[in-house]
């Protein structure tokens, strides 16, 4: 357990907003601990195993998923570049997986590969991480340093603001998963 006081220079504080930083990192805690917003367990003996960041595990029907592998299952497919999973809030499962994916090249039938994909994850992952819907797109939006902004993803997903976006790299690849998004689908749903 870490606990404050933390070493000099290591998030004392959010620029001009105390109250912020202190609602946004203690606020969900009883006792006063940090948070690196990430998700583990402590095993009967007291170990404890990181599984991955907490806005990377999805609830799909009870079942508690990492996105990550999900992603490594879909871009195990010899046709995918690149492909990014978020949870999906669902009416019946509570959340639902959905993968955005590029393809290595643009000559093949979008929908056919998604079907693939889908398979792929079903057979090594089995039926509970199966995604909902794939999405064929020709760029995911990135910041400027290269992660994926999956939040931005799974905001326009569940048609929300996708909020600040000040970071963004390329804007048209955001246009693209909004163009993505309202033709529907390559696979499922």
């Amino acid at each position: 357990m870490i606990e404050p006081p933390l070493p000099p220079g290591c998030m004392t504080t959010v620029w001009n907003d105390d109250a912020r930083f202190l609602s946004s990192y203690f606020g969900h805690f009883n006792e006063l601990l940090y948070s690196s917003l990430d998700w583990a367990i402590r095993d009967e003996d007291g170990y404890t195993f990181i599984l991955g960041r907490t806005d990377d595990v999805i609830n799909v029907a009870g079942h508690r998923l990492g996105t990550r592998e999900i992603e490594e299952s879909v871009s195990s497919h010899p046709a995918v570049a690149e492909a990014a999973v978020i949870g999906v809030q669902d009416e019946l499962k509570g959340q639902v997986p959905v993968v955005f994916a590029t393809l290595r090249r643009s000559d093949g039938d979008p929908a056919e590969s998604a079907a693939q994909m889908m398979r792929t994850v079903t057979e090594q992952l089995g039926a509970v991480a199966r995604p909902s819907r794939v999405y064929v797109v020709n760029a995911l939006p990135k910041t400027r340093s290269g992660k994926l902004l999956r939040r931005s993803l799974q905001a326009l997903a569940e048609h929300r603001d996708p909020g600040d976006l000040s970071t963004l790299d390329d804007p048209n690849a955001l246009e693209e998963v909004k163009r993505a998004l309202e033709r529907g689908a390559d696979a499922g749903g």
